[in-house]
């Protein structure tokens, strides 16, 4: 099989990463707000935490893939894709790059090598870098020549958002932001044309359906149950329609969605940034969100369609229900500090990423949190995160299970 992710803790077999790479050096100050970043990482850095990350994963027995080696490969594969690949990405990159698609097509379909060419369309591409007679017209004349015409992608080391994996298929999200949208085209052609996923990933969601979705919001409880967030970009409508999906394709175990209502805020943007599974009945979350925070269950009505009704016990109360549980526990990020649970979970402490029940790597900087998953039987795995964390997202973000054991 291409792809089996049932649950959010069996052991990790195989992980989709990127490693960041000069888009995040094509970051500005007057930028940072559009592409979605709070401050600019330094790069060398960056990659030095990440390849930590990488090798974490690898000495607990996940096999790493590479988003940009996939897309390399698939385009290495069938050639005949680059064409239509290059004109997808033009035609979804924004207005301004749609005055220079003929330049940007020739830039970008002269570069030989696959890889090299993966590499470019996430860095962006300046105006100064095209072929161009003379300054003709009133745009040219006063937008500066070191403007990007093919925007950067700095967010693409966050895997986890552009498409979900559910079961043995996929949800290929539409992201919330125009900034963003992008990201789902390497994940279309390496899922459509890659020779390991071709016809044997089926599709719950597409980025031509209406409202935006993201992977962040989406965690795999069991075989038949998710937990999906609705987010700041994440939509109930979108919900409805990847349950409909789900609920009718043939050979999907899902029968049951908690759809969980956090506070649509940039702090809390994805659920996984306040809520993540870390053992069998053991789960982190954000205390800031227990007050206002609102449940509903979502199954099959038993005529095609889908029928949701609103939970009023507790979390916990109505997740060791749906898991077969006599009691779960909710570790609460920063313990009963205040002051520590809100700065700990800007920084990511519950955004961990479960390799094996009760294994988890998280970011180093989070140590209260850490030491609270330690004293609950916890094993903490610690990788740096002085610059990755500026992006806004922890070890659960920057990665895509891909296989995992039951």
């Amino acid at each position: 099989m291409a792809i089996h992710v049932t649950s959010e803790i069996g052991p990790l077999k195989q992980v989709l990463l990127h490693r960041p790479g000069r888009e995040l050096e094509h970051l500005i100050p007057d930028t940072l707000e559009r592409l979605l970043f709070d401050d600019i990482p330094y790069l060398a850095a960056a990659q030095r935490e990440h390849d930590v990350f990488a090798r974490t994963l690898t000495d607990n027995g996940v096999e790493v893939l590479y988003l940009e080696d996939l897309m390399a490969g698939t385009l290495q594969n069938d050639p005949s894709l680059k064409p239509a690949f290059i004109r997808d990405f033009i035609r979804e990159a924004g207005a301004v790059t749609l005055n220079y698609q003929e330049e940007l097509f020739q830039l970008l379909m002269d570069i030989q090598d696959e890889k090299e060419l993966v590499l470019r369309t996430m860095a962006g591409v300046n105006l100064s870098e095209l072929r161009r007679p003379a300054k003709s017209t009133l745009s040219e004349m006063v937008r500066r020549e070191d403007r990007f015409v093919l925007e950067p992608i700095p967010n693409l080391y966050f895997t986890r958002d552009p498409f979900a994996t559910i079961g043995r298929g996929v949800s290929l999200n539409r992201m919330y932001s125009a900034t963003r949208r992008r990201e789902t085209i390497y994940g279309r052609y390496i899922l459509t044309y890659h020779p390991d996923y071709a016809q044997k990933v089926p599709l719950y969601y597409q980025p031509s359906f209406p409202f935006s979705i993201e992977g962040g919001d989406i965690l795999n409880l069991n075989a038949q149950t998710l937990a999906i967030g609705i987010s700041q970009r994440t939509t109930p409508e979108a919900i409805e329609l990847l349950a409909s999906s789900l609920f009718r394709s043939e050979g999907c175990a899902v029968n049951t969605i908690l759809a969980l209502d956090i506070p649509s805020m940039r702090a809390y943007m994805h659920l996984d940034t306040v809520f993540t599974q870390v053992d069998t009945d053991k789960f982190t979350i954000h205390p800031g969100i227990l007050q206002t925070l609102r449940i509903y269950q979502l199954s099959r009505d038993g005529s095609g369609g889908v029928r949701t009704v609103e939970r009023t016990k507790p979390l916990d109360t109505v997740l060791a229900e749906l898991l077969e549980l006599e009691r779960v526990t909710l570790i609460h990020c920063g313990g009963q500090d205040r002051i520590a649970a809100e700065r700990e979970q800007w920084n990511d402490g519950s955004n961990t990423l479960c390799i094996a029940p009760g294994k988890v790597v998280v970011y180093d900087r989070n140590n209260i949190t850490n030491r609270i998953l330690e004293d609950h039987g916890v094993t903490v795995l610690e990788i740096p995160s002085s610059e990755l964390s500026r992006g806004r997202g922890g070890p659960r973000c920057m990665s895509m299970p891909l296989m995992r054991e039951g």
